[in-house]
């Protein structure tokens, strides 16, 4: 499969959002230290999305380190701290975090599946242009996104894959 990763739209207020086990959503509008949210999750461990990947160990953001805005983060029970990440488990925490995400009104919803066959990237890295995903599979056209306002139109660009004998 590939490396999963959340694309994001910009809006006025760009908020750190973290992910809680159970499926809500928490956003900091503020500066917000991973250690604060230990205190408010004793049972958790915080780890940033993007350093999230298939099959990938997953570990945690040092206590000591401010989040990011615009950044998603998950907040996992200690029991998954430095174990793999099955494909299966991913695509929960992708189902999870869209479920939150759209309940909260974000505007960061596109969930974009990258190939781990691309050997020039990290995985759970944003390696894709905006408007691409793989091999140029969608193309952005229309106008672009202007005032915060809409996210342009997409077309499918599609192409044949001839068949090995």
């Amino acid at each position: 499969m590939g490396n999963c990763l959340f694309s994001s739209y910009e809006t006025t207020t760009t908020t750190v959002k973290v992910v809680v086990h159970d499926g809500r959503m928490e956003e900091f509008s503020y500066p917000v230290k991973v250690s604060y949210l230990l205190q408010l999750y004793p049972a958790c461990f915080i780890c940033d999305s993007d350093e999230m990947g298939f099959d990938d160990v997953v570990t945690a953001v040092h206590e000591d380190e401010e989040l990011r805005p615009g950044q998603l983060y998950f907040a996992l029970p200690l029991s998954r701290l430095k174990r793999h990440l099955p494909p299966q488990e991913m695509a929960a925490l992708a189902v999870v975090a869209t479920s939150a995400l759209a309940k909260c009104g974000s505007r960061r919803k596109q969930i974009v599946f990258l190939s781990s066959c691309d050997v020039n990237t990290k995985p759970g890295r944003k390696v894709a242009p905006e408007g691409t995903v793989g091999n140029n599979d969608v193309a952005r056209k229309g106008r672009s996104k202007i005032g915060g306002r809409g996210m342009g139109k997409f077309t499918a660009t599609l192409s044949s894959i001839p068949e090995q004998g």
